[in-house]
């Protein structure tokens, strides 16, 4: 296991707690923009196992006390939801396809006339990729996901073509990959990028001097360190090299929840 971790070998990112970031960013306002699966959580079998633990929890509450955050991600927004369940947090579930922040105006669905599409899809999923032995197909309204951590290494390759074929009698949808799965979601220019600009600019109307900080593990949450590469903080949580758009890097959930109630003391 590395002991840094960069974007390529000989390239190391600054370590968010070793390298002084609450530090540097102590007495500014922040907006923090986090995962769940992977970084307020660890990575587990079963997405439904995936769950809060109290000194998480406990540190999360702390933060909202002090910063504007929002949980931002790939699951349906009413699991995150319950699974969080905070006052004052703002969430954006489906990859930001569905936002819901602590006030009633903080409200924004994207890509609902793909809903039906997305059953569809789901329902040939079920049908092609459902039999293959530790296949999970999940449904969720914006996007349906096919895991295949627990399918034999042998058969992920008949995943792979359930999910083309199903992708083939659906050209309005877009295939992506995440860690150990494959998901459809709308062909629109929507993602967590987006997503947390949208939720930023609306809460800067308040605040204009937030300084955001998306923290995350996914490939999906690059496109979040893209967006905030102007004007914000990119914070990988991973122990391995890979390429990357973030500025900042932790190695696990532990890292992430030191981080949080530093900056949250600050």
């Amino acid at each position: 296991m590395p002991t840094e971790v960069g974007t390529a070998p000989g390239h190391v990112l600054p370590h968010a707690l070793r390298d002084g970031l609450p530090t540097r960013v102590a007495g500014r306002p922040l907006a923090l923009f986090l995962d769940y699966d992977g970084t307020l959580c660890p990575i587990v079998t079963r997405p439904e196992d995936a769950v809060l633990d109290e000194a998480m929890r406990h540190t999360l509450q702390g933060l909202i006390e002090r910063h504007v955050t929002a949980v931002v991600s790939g699951r349906e927004l009413n699991d995150l939801r319950r699974r969080v369940d905070l006052p004052g947090l703002h969430y954006a579930g489906n990859h930001g396809f569905e936002i819901e922040g602590a006030s009633p105006a903080l409200r924004c669905e994207v890509g609902g006339e793909f809903v039906d599409e997305i059953g569809s899809a789901a329902a040939t999923l079920r049908r092609l990729a459902g039999r293959i032995e530790g296949a999970l197909v999940e449904h969720k309204r914006y996007s349906v996901s096919v895991h295949f951590r627990l399918v034999p290494s042998d058969q992920v390759k008949a995943v792979e073509v359930a999910v083309t074929q199903t992708l083939a009698d659906h050209p309005r949808l877009r295939l992506n990959a995440g860690k150990k799965l494959f998901e459809l979601r709308p062909a629109l220019d929507w993602h967590k990028g987006k997503a947390t600009r949208w939720l930023l600019d609306r809460l800067s109307e308040e605040r204009s001097d937030l300084l955001p900080i998306f923290i995350g593990d996914d490939v999906t949450d690059e496109d979040a360190f893209r967006e905030l590469s102007d004007d914000g903080i990119g914070i990988l949580v991973s122990d391995t090299v890979r390429s990357t758009s973030a500025r900042y890097w932790l190695r696990d959930v532990d890292e992430v929840r030191q981080l949080l109630a530093a900056l949250s003391a600050r």
